[in-house]
């Protein structure tokens, strides 16, 4: 029996881990010291750890870059980041540092990349991949970035979007369609909402885009829910999209390009185990030996990665402000937030995050139940949450504990309405950014302060 949180943690998973140790009785993270941060700007608080960020980016290049030279491939690999999984200003410098085309979901994501562009970030060759169902504005707006001569490229939800595009568009450009997927056999619905079904596609391309003067067809567009994993689910709806592709490609010569959006998996736990390079080798192969197969050359591949280029980078941290005692068996400590208002998806969809106690390494733990500051009876995150038992180090009186959550950057923000009216008016915490300076040292900064009652006031109309 393992007496100390430490020994804890070290008897349930491998541990130090690649951005995760202990020094001195307390969790560093990245290489952060996070007690530091907390005696400087206090809890709750949000970090980001902005290098991370290229980090990721860099190592999806090269597992891409290494599976396509051994197995031969004739495309190449181009990295999209996904701005849905946060659209922040910090996050978009960090990832533009890296020469990434963009991707974007909704109207209003033009006017960052018309921003973006104001301020020399990225040039009008940058490709900007357009999904999501366009209304007139979204349409309007992409069609107005392809008259001024960017590289945007529309992907068809629908069959209806090319009429209205059509409108718009006054000069040639590639455009992209999304194949409706099949959901796994648990899911409520058999196919996804977004995207045309596999049997319409071909018809579509030959009776409306075949002869267009305007639209060239460049790419389809593979969106899997669940992003890339190693399952039979995964495997059989690429084949599924490699057939479409295969079938198209051999009457429309512009198609080139397979966008497999839905990204590499993170880690929700110390116990996950993802092994990247064998999951790229895996498609790269797949996609190849298909189209050698059909007597077709590989498409060039294409990448939508979000969660997996954010998610790493951050960081939410609170403080145990007291512990509730309801029963025998449960024991509730109280955070100084909410879970429903700065992680949403832990009480939406029950997801999980990397929870580890930020000091007392060296004292004895408990199990326990989190609890946040709402009123709301599903303001929690336990055992069935988290799936395995919390451990924390055993509550005191007499000294503070820390927590925090990790892998938290990509959604969670969006998702609680950050800077915005939240459940019981609790405020959006205080947000951190930590970069490296020129000498590799780690450097803090505030971004925003946590929420005041006037912004909450002023929305409300009072």
């Amino acid at each position: 029996m393992a007496n100390t949180y430490r020994e804890f943690i070290d008897q349930s998973v491998d541990f130090p881990q690649d951005g995760f140790e202990v020094r001195n009785d307390c969790l560093f993270f990245h290489g952060i010291e996070l007690m530091e941060l907390i005696e400087q700007y206090g809890t709750p608080l949000k970090l980001n750890y902005l290098p991370s960020i290229s980090n990721q980016i860099q190592k999806a290049r090269y597992h891409f870059g290494q599976a396509m030279v051994e197995i031969g491939y004739q495309g190449t690999y181009t990295y999209c980041y996904c701005t849905k999984s946060s659209h922040f200003a910090f996050v978009l410098d960090e990832v533009l540092k890296n020469n990434v085309e963009l991707e974007t979901s909704s109207a209003y994501d033009i006017h960052i990349i018309r921003r973006l562009f104001e301020q020399g970030k990225i040039t009008k060759n940058t490709m900007l991949v357009h999904n999501g169902y366009k209304r007139e504005l979204y349409a309007k707006l992409i069609a107005d970035l392809i008259n001024d001569g960017f590289n945007s490229v529309p992907v068809l939800d629908n069959q209806k979007e090319l009429k209205l595009l059509s409108s718009m568009v006054t000069k040639p450009c590639n455009i992209g369609i999304r194949i409706a997927t099949g959901e796994e056999p648990q899911s409520e619905y058999y196919t996804a909402r977004l995207g045309i079904r596999h049997r319409n596609i071909q018809s579509f391309y030959e009776k409306e885009i075949a002869d267009s003067d305007i639209f060239n067809l460049k790419m389809l567009h593979l969106f899997i829910d669940n992003g890339i994993e190693d399952s039979l689910y995964y495997w059989n709806e690429l084949s599924k999209c490699l057939q479409v592709y295969c079938d198209l490609k051999k009457v429309c010569p512009t198609l080139d390009s397979l966008n497999i959006g839905g990204g590499f998996p993170t880690k929700q736990s110390l116990a996950d185990e993802f092994d990247y390079q064998y999951l790229t080798q895996e498609i790269v192969r797949h996609i190849k030996e298909y189209c050698q197969k059909e007597g077709v050359p590989e498409p060039n591949i294409l990448t939508e990665f979000g969660s997996y280029t954010v998610a790493e980078s951050g960081a939410t941290i609170y403080s145990i402000i007291d512990q509730k005692k309801q029963n025998d068996v449960e024991w509730w400590n109280m955070i100084d937030s909410s879970f429903i208002t700065t992680l949403p998806d832990t009480w939406a969809i029950n997801k999980r995050f990397i929870l580890l106690a930020i000091n007392n390494w060296n004292d004895p733990y408990e199990r326990v139940n989190l609890g946040g500051l709402t009123c709301d009876n599903q303001d929690y995150y336990n055992v069935e949450a988290h799936v395995n038992n919390i451990y924390l180090p055993k509550y005191s009186t007499t000294r503070q504990q820390y927590i925090g959550f990790f892998n938290t950057g990509a959604y969670q923000n969006a998702l609680g309405g950050y800077g915005g009216i939240q459940h019981c008016l609790i405020p959006s915490p205080k947000q951190i950014l930590v970069r490296k300076d020129e000498n590799g040292v780690l450097k803090s900064e505030l971004f925003a302060e946590e929420q005041g009652h006037e912004v909450m006031l002023k929305i409300l109309g009072y």
